[in-house]
């Protein structure tokens, strides 16, 4: 054998040799999800108005209560709506419980106090970060005679990594419900 015939040889070993069936894992990355800029509609009913993302499905249900839907996101906002008849400090008191269940599978809890004095709409939005079953609620109260609340569910698992961009979007939604809601007298 020549020197070529050596050079090909090593060659081919190198080759085979180099080959190695290490497989490496794909870098972590984040789902990116892209919704519509939300384009705002006002919703009317016989004890409130609110403006909401013109996306979502309106569903109204009896007592006053009313359901935003997002097929597209698989989550709904529902609106609860209760008169205060000297029962204040209980339905509050209902509002909190419900926001604090999520702790158990929450990271955290944020309460963000909101005030709106000239429109006489005072509460708390939470907002729940984690695998928790609501990522966003709220209450609001006119002290005397108004109670409403709202919540964000996905109709799927919890889980925040998934849901997260989803989430981020409809808080912004329930945000802007809670901001712009006022009491029809």
């Amino acid at each position: 054998m020549n020197t070529k015939s050596y050079l090909i040889i090593l060659i081919f070993f190198t080759f085979l040799i180099s080959c190695d069936d290490n497989v490496l894992p794909k870098p972590k990355a984040m789902l990116r999800l892209e919704y519509p800029d939300s384009l705002v509609e006002l919703l009317v009913t016989e004890k409130f108005q609110f403006e909401h993302n013109s996306q979502a499905q309106i569903k109204k249900n009896k007592n006053f209560a009313v359901t935003l839907d997002y097929p597209l996101m698989k989550g709904s906002i529902f609106i609860t709506y209760k008169e205060v008849n000297s029962n204040l400090e209980k339905l509050l008191a209902d509002a909190q419980k419900l926001s604090y269940e999520h702790v158990v599978k929450a990271d955290n809890i944020t309460e963000q106090p909101f005030i709106n004095e000239k429109d006489r709409v005072y509460g708390m939005y939470y907002e729940v970060l984690g695998d928790a079953a609501s990522q966003a609620q709220f209450y609001v109260t006119d002290s005397t005679q108004h109670f409403v609340t709202g919540s964000l569910y996905f109709r799927a698992k919890p889980n925040y990594d998934s849901i997260y961009p989803a989430a981020i979007y409809l808080q912004k939604d329930i945000r802007t419900i809670m901001e712009s809601l006022r009491w029809k007298e």
